[in-house]
């Protein structure tokens, strides 16, 4: 079985946000740069699914700057086998980025493609469900467990309000996993020196014969508005005056 895990480079979620002078966009510049976190725990799922002897190849995809190969790097010192890296320097949205990963699809012809369910700075939760529908895949959502008990079918287990459901896709299937999936593992250093090995086959957008076309404008990005110093009370009284005459909620 193949694998293919798509992996996108976000701002580090350790360190602060700053937005651009100018209100376009947050500052990227000289920043840290990371994994998705939800990316992390798809390639740690897909590398399980190796070690199991479920899967024979894990394959990652990234979509972006040069730079990008840093994270691809960082994901074959997890244990994936080789990467794929789409060079683009301009934005990709994610109907573009779902198309890219069709022709990646078309050409890899993965049995299970693993997603994030989301990316931790666009949040938009779209990109497996688009990839699912171009690429006539089944699709299941938000993964807390993924199971293979027949062959050529995967059994996906989402949380829901007051339990759980569970789904069981024909493959090829398009999965997009969630937080309680797994804990990613830190890479080790004979994984890191192996990883520098690992080949990453760089490919300019340009190749890949897909006319990209942004749909969404950016107006304005700002910072939200500071939160209120809350205030203590001395008895319940008190609380009771202050929202009946100055919060005004009850």
């Amino acid at each position: 079985m193949k694998i293919l895990v798509a992996v996108k480079r976000v701002i580090d979620h350790k360190i602060n946000i700053r937005i651009k002078a100018d209100e376009t966009g947050v500052e990227n510049a000289n920043v840290r740069m990371a994994i998705n976190p939800f990316c992390e725990i798809a390639i740690e799922q897909a590398v399980r699914f190796k070690e199991e002897g479920i899967a024979d190849e894990v394959v990652l995809v990234s979509i972006g700057p040069k730079a990008a190969d840093v994270q691809l790097r960082t994901g074959l010192a997890l244990g994936a086998d080789r990467a794929i890296l789409i060079k683009t320097d301009d934005e990709v949205q994610s109907l573009d980025v779902a198309k890219l990963l069709h022709k990646v699809v078309q050409e890899e012809l993965p049995d299970l493609v693993l997603l994030g369910k989301q990316a931790i700075d666009t949040d938009n939760n779209q990109t497996g469900q688009m990839l699912a529908a171009l690429a006539n895949m089944p699709q299941g959502t938000f993964a807390s467990e993924i199971r293979f008990v027949v062959s050529n079918s995967v059994k996906v287990t989402r949380e829901v309000d007051g339990g759980l459901t569970t789904i069981e896709l024909s493959l090829p299937a398009v999965v997009t996993v969630d937080l309680r999936l797994n804990t990613p593992r830190y890479p080790s250093l004979p994984n890191i020196m192996k990883a520098k090995r690992k080949i990453i086959t760089i490919t300019p957008v340009d190749m890949m014969g897909v006319a990209l076309s942004p749909r969404l404008v950016t107006l304005k990005v700002e910072e939200p508005t500071a939160r209120q110093a809350g205030i203590k009370v001395a008895n319940v009284a008190e609380l009771v005056d202050k929202l009946t005459h100055q919060a005004k909620v009850i």
